[in-house]
């Protein structure tokens, strides 16, 4: 089944950019909130990516994390075209610190199909910073991965004097591998003290075609449905993001509210069982931010409402004997927070940050009875009023001795409580739903952690060309309700509660302790005095007291080819790897200024206790970049490799792949406040797998665990063309 955008969409695009090119001249410079910083150097220096390098890729993805693949260390867990999750030094989703706009949001899902950075759209982000590894307990905490920042643009205002401020922008982008289309628009209306400002965005994409000769199963979905041999079926979806801001600025505060909308009608997935058929998200978030004398203080309250509804999309199997209504599944995920930071200059070298953050979330996970046999006549309660709790403090202590030092101290402490209400299966023998449930029934479910991390960082700068850091961390993550609380084993159950896509069945565990991850790291930074060339190396390891990984519910088995199912288990595993990055301008003549940039990594994960390899993670890989800027001109060609995905993990029998090299070319041209963007991914159509993509159940009878074909992963996309068009007015 195809999803096109229809005519009359397109025709209102068209209209709205007609409207946006004769606002092109007309452009006002804009009085921005400028709160003053410390003058000390952070110690932890962030990789960030800003809005020149995401403006680059507005054509090429709708999927924000996609934004990070040009970071040092940083990869992307396959999911949905929406919805892939970050990975940083081999730990992924609830291990790394996503926020958006300040706000820690948690994924509503069983499959984790609403990650963080899914509620915000590429073209409403103005820049995302990356802590890898070591992080400042500032902006850390509940996490023993990096932190990931992502920021939409702050509230713009006019000049002094100017008596008011209109600006916009408008695009539209098209991918012709899988008809992806959509468009974005934003616009600000403000004087020199109050702004208002709505940015909305809209993306629709059919399945895409995988390169080269790939075949699938010709497994069939809906009666009557058979996907073409080439196409990768559950990889379609559509999505809407709508962002309204209000701001009031007044000397050194401002007082800011958001309110956010998104819907997502369907979005399918290749590596799981189910398709997300309808998530919407409501948030509100107000910050205050404020300069005085002794520093700065930044406070913010969030809420954040998601209804989320899975099913069987339309590549897989929706009848199964009386069930005419497929599995249909639902979740309710309900978040307030508030978090305050305050910068006090204790000296001209001394800055002390502290802070505290409270958050309550409750999750509802039931799947409504279907048809009148094995799901039926009661819902089953995969986790019923679920709640985790965080309070939290910090403290942390940067300063810099002479010109050269500068180092950094912090430790953060945080409560966190969980719980679960009783449960029920559908109310029938099915699986042993109901010895299951009176087990999970008859014991506690409150569960309490105090997890305290410690950082510790130092910079040092001997000249001109060289930064040397060194990082020591302790940092400590909670168990998610889905690893503490799902509970049954029966395999039709325990395969819909599965996040890393491995078509495996997950159950929970009571007893899980929280991990402990125990992080050393440094890097080498050389570089010319004027940042013409520069490479940097950073190597770490990293030990994990605790790590939920997974063991097979059926002791001693040993199949090797087939689905299982697991249960989480505190286990113990360490992580070692390094990172080189670097870019340099090769030569500037009277044809522009030629360049190179580059990256490789390589990581390796390996559970203590078994010896077994860590799940996903990713090879050997690297990427270099040949650039070209003349005049309006940024070009590119892209050159993308991995190597074999081996070893893998053996309790999760998980899949390899092979090695691959990829050529990527890119354009873009800027006139005035126009911007077209024109590139070719894949050029030679070369078939792949997805090292981190998991395995490929996009379709046919994913209900049952094995009666889809094990041992496919998911394959990347083929030759895509895509072109797009922005202007700012």
């Amino acid at each position: 089944m195809k999803h096109r955008i229809k005519p009359v969409a397109v025709a209102v695009a068209i209209a709205l950019s007609a409207f946006a090119m004769q606002q092109v001249q007309a452009q006002t410079t804009l009085g921005e909130v400028v709160v003053k910083t410390s003058k000390i150097r952070d110690a932890a220096t962030p990789d960030e990516v800003g809005s020149t390098e995401i403006a680059a890729q507005h054509a090429i993805t709708r999927d924000t994390a996609s934004l990070l693949r040009d970071v040092p260390g940083v990869h992307l867990y396959g999911a949905g075209g929406i919805s892939s999750l970050p990975v940083i030094h081999g730990m992924a989703d609830d291990r790394l610190r996503i926020t958006v706009d300040g706000m820690d949001f948690i994924s509503s899902c069983a499959n984790h199909m609403n990650p963080p950075l899914s509620y915000i759209d590429p073209t409403n982000v103005a820049k995302i910073r990356v802590f890898a590894g070591v992080t400042p307990v500032s902006v850390g905490g509940d996490s023993i991965g990096g932190t990931i920042i992502a920021e939409s643009a702050p509230p713009q205002f006019a000049a002094p004097g100017q008596r008011s401020l209109i600006k916009g922008e408008i695009g539209t982008f098209f991918r012709s591998n899988n008809n992806a289309m959509g468009g974005n628009l934003s616009a600000t209306l403000a004087n020199e003290f109050f702004s208002i400002n709505y940015s909305g965005a809209i993306a629709v994409a059919d399945n895409y075609k995988a390169g080269g000769n790939f075949k699938t199963t010709t497994a069939t979905g809906r009666p009557g449905h058979t996907l073409p041999l080439d196409e990768v079926g559950s990889t379609a979806y559509k999505s809407l993001t709508h962002t309204v801001g209000v701001a009031l600025r007044v000397d050194n505060h401002l007082l800011e509210a958001k309110l956010g909308y998104q819907n997502v009608p369907y979005q399918f997935y290749p590596n799981q069982r189910m398709d997300m058929l309808n998530n919407e998200q409501k948030r509100v978030n107000v910050r205050y931010l404020g300069q005085y004398n002794w520093g700065a203080l930044d406070g913010r309250v969030y809420y954040e409402a998601v209804d989320h509804f899975m099913n069987f999309g339309d590549d897989k199997q929706l009848v199964y004997g009386t069930a005419f209504n497929g599995m249909p599944m639902s979740s309710r995920g309900r978040t307030l927070g508030f978090n305050l930071k305050g910068d006090i200059d204790l000296t001209a070298d001394d800055l002390l940050r502290v802070g505290a953050i409270y958050q309550h979330y409750t999750l509802d996970d039931w799947w409504p009875p279907s048809g009148t046999g094995a799901m039926s006549p009661l819902e089953f309660q995969n986790i019923n009023n679920g709640k985790r709790d965080r309070l939290g403090i910090f403290a942390e202590w940067e300063r810099r001795f002479g010109s050269q030092w500068t180092t950094l101290l912090g430790t953060r402490y945080e409560h966190v409580e969980t719980d679960a209400d009783n449960v029920h299966g559908y109310g029938n023998m099915m699986g042993g739903q109901f010895t299951e449930a009176a087990a999970f029934n008859a014991r506690g479910h409150k569960r309490t952690d105090d997890n305290v991390d410690v950082t510790a960082l130092a910079r040092y700068t001997p000249n001109n060309m060289l930064d040397l850091e060194l990082g020591l961390a302790r940092k400590v993550r909670t168990p998610n309700l889905y690893e503490r609380y799902t509970w049954s084993t029966w395999s039709m159950a325990s395969i819909m509660n599965n996040f890393v896509g491995d078509g495996n069945g997950y159950m929970g565990n009571m007893d899980l302790k929280p991990e402990k991850a125990y992080t050393a790291s440094f890097t080498l930074d050389l570089h010319a005095a004027d940042r013409q060339w520069e490479m940097k190396a950073t190597p770490y390891f990293t030990y994990v007291d605790g790590y939920i990984d997974a063991v097979r519910l059926a002791p001693g088995t040993t199949t090797s080819n087939q689905f299982v199912v697991l249960q989480y288990a505190n286990q113990s595993a360490h992580l070692f790897g390094v990172d080189f990055s670097g870019r340099a301008v090769l030569a500037k003549t009277s044809f522009g200024e030629f360049g190179v940039r580059g990256l490789m990594n390589y990581t390796r994960g390996e559970n203590k206790k078994t010896g077994d390899e860590l799940y996903n993670i990713m090879p050997l890989n690297g990427k270099l970049t040949f650039t070209h800027q003349y005049d309006g001109w940024s070009s590119a060609i892209e050159l993308v490799g991995s190597a074999r995905k081996s070893p893998v993990s053996s309790v999760r029998n998980e899949i390899h792949t092979g090695s691959y090299f990829l050529t990527n070319l890119r354009t873009s041209y800027t006139w005035k406040n126009v911007r077209f963007d024109l590139g070719v991914e894949n050029l030679f159509d070369r078939l792949y797998s997805l090292p981190l993509g998991g395995a490929y159940t996009g379709q046919g009878m994913t209900m049952g665990i094995n009666a889809i074909p094990h041992g496919i992963a998911v394959p990347g996309m083929g030759r895509s063309v895509y072109g797009g068009v922005n202007i700012k007015f």
